[in-house]
């Protein structure tokens, strides 16, 4: 259901796709996007690390909010899923959105506080930061503006020295 790392065979696909890369068109680069929850397994891990753009979500330092943002199917710990990206030593782009309504808000100072203690201890090369930007499965959910948007890159940027995008 769009997450790949939970395809059995993850890693020999990550291989195939990078053996026909190399063969085919070498300047290309490949990206993985994963919500993370898998990458607890070292076969995923491993896979991860020979693209060239892992890029892993994580919308919120905040058990209560992921689960709310996200729904996972299972038990869902912030803790672990940082603890795991820092296997990567510093070789991933987090991916977080930030948005808010039906009883969720990742824009708070709480929330921005802990979602910059989660970087600091992951250490990525880069950070992307986004809003909804279509539907959502749950009605009353908010954009936030691009100036928040700015404003909590600008904070990021002073306060990490990562690139903030």
């Amino acid at each position: 259901n769009g997450e790949p790392t939970m395809h059995p065979e993850f890693e020999a696909i990550i291989d195939d796709v990078v053996e026909l890369r190399n063969n085919l068109c070498p300047a290309t680069k490949i990206s993985v996007l994963s919500n993370g929850t898998m990458i607890g397994r070292e076969s995923v891990r491993r896979a991860l690390s020979k693209v060239d753009n892992n890029i892993l979500k994580l919308d919120s330092a905040i058990d209560a909010t992921v689960n709310r943002i996200n729904d996972p199917l299972g038990r869902y710990s912030v803790a672990e899923v940082i603890e795991n990206m820092k296997l990567f030593g510093g070789e991933l782009i987090v991916q977080t959105m930030f948005l808010r309504g039906a009883g969720v808000d990742n824009t708070t100072p709480e929330e921005v506080s802990a979602w910059l203690d989660a970087l600091r201890q992951i250490r990525p090369q880069e950070v992307m930061v986004y809003t909804i930007d279509r539907d959502t499965p749950m009605a009353g959910l908010e954009k936030v503006s691009e100036k928040e948007l700015a404003a909590i890159r600008e904070l990021a940027n002073k306060k990490l020295k990562i690139p903030i995008l």
